[in-house]
């Protein structure tokens, strides 16, 4: 599992310090000069731009487009959901413009848009995200290992007081095959094993949510802004010590189940869609992310935090993050 993560961070620094170079379509979006506030900036210029994926980004990518659409008359962003591999699939299809994503595109999807695109796919984290572990308000556990959490998932351990609980069943909450939340949790929660059939899964995170706040025995997952109703668990690597998934958490890279949220394109994006993306990554655009409850971009300094505790990895910070 460590190994697992280290890669994953170390791949997703490299990659991101790349993009920060210049050159064609792997130059990374630069950051918004300092001193401005990054307000999407008004303009007389029209056009429509469709946008589709992540359920744990939908609210958050409304948001942005409801601000970039009120300084920008004449302009439309559609924004929906369905997944992250749904909107990676349109981004492929050819259907949107931009797809929102809370997981990396696999190597394959990355392949098949370059095919049938005619360009690469552009990756543009856009912010961070701790991946939370639910229970019911009611529960008595506060805290589970990684471990603990992949038995609970492959329906080995069954009950709440093998884990410091209540003698109650566990009930199984989760998302379905095509979420980016699916496939993080998979890979890094029960190393690509499947989910036990027991689990039951459920359309968005808000679902999710709402079937734990009504089950006290019940155990979901998903994006740190949803978290209402219940309450999260502190989350341990194997050997190490809880962490809770704060912001601070997340940066410093001590919360095991830390996350980047993307957004796709194909190619370098220009004209409306680098001028959405700009904002996205603008002050303003970041505050929104802290608004809806997720946590923006580290700054540089961040790239200075203190080490993660042994066997703890999370996202290091962008090579040129937004300020």
């Amino acid at each position: 599992m460590r190994k697992l993560q280290l890669s994953l961070f170390t791949s997703l620094l490299l990659s991101m310090a790349f993009v920060g170079c210049s050159g064609g379509h792997d130059r990374g979006p630069e950051p918004t000069p300092e001193g401005t506030t990054g307000a999407p900036t008004p303009s007389d210029q029209g056009g429509t731009l469709t946008i589709k994926g992540s359920d744990t980004m939908v609210i958050l990518a409304q948001r942005w487009a409801e601000a970039f659409m009120a300084a920008n008359p004449g302009t439309t962003l559609q924004v929906s959901g369905g997944g992250s591999g749904t909107g990676i699939a349109a981004l492929i299809n050819g259907t949107v413009d931009l797809a929102d994503a809370s997981r990396a595109m696999k190597d394959r999807e990355k392949a098949q848009v370059q095919e049938r695109r005619g360009g690469a796919a552009h990756e543009i984290p856009v912010a961070l995200d701790a991946l939370a572990v639910y229970v019911n308000d009611d529960n008595p556990v506060h805290a589970l290992t990684i471990p603990q959490l992949k038995q609970i998932y492959r329906h080995q351990v069954t009950n709440w007081n093998q884990v410091g609980g209540s003698d109650a069943p566990i009930v199984l909450y989760g998302r379905e095959n095509n979420s980016g939340t699916y496939a993080y949790f998979k890979e890094h929660v029960l190393e690509d094993l499947d989910f036990a059939q027991e689990t039951q899964t459920l359309p968005g995170t808000s679902a999710v949510i709402n079937a734990v706040s009504h089950d006290v025995g019940g155990i979901g997952y998903g994006g740190i802004a949803y978290a209402q109703g219940v309450h999260t668990v502190s989350v341990a690597v194997e050997g190490g010590q809880p962490v809770e998934p704060t912001m601070e958490n997340a940066v410093n890279r001590t919360y095991p189940l830390a996350r980047f949220l993307y957004v796709y394109s194909v190619g370098q994006p220009t004209g409306l869609a680098q001028r959405y993306v700009d904002f996205m990554l603008s002050s303003a655009g970041q505050a929104l992310v802290e608004n809806v409850g997720y946590y923006p971009l580290p700054r540089a300094g961040a790239a200075a935090a203190p080490a993660a505790p042994t066997g703890a990895a999370a996202p290091e910070a962008p090579a040129e993050p937004a300020p």
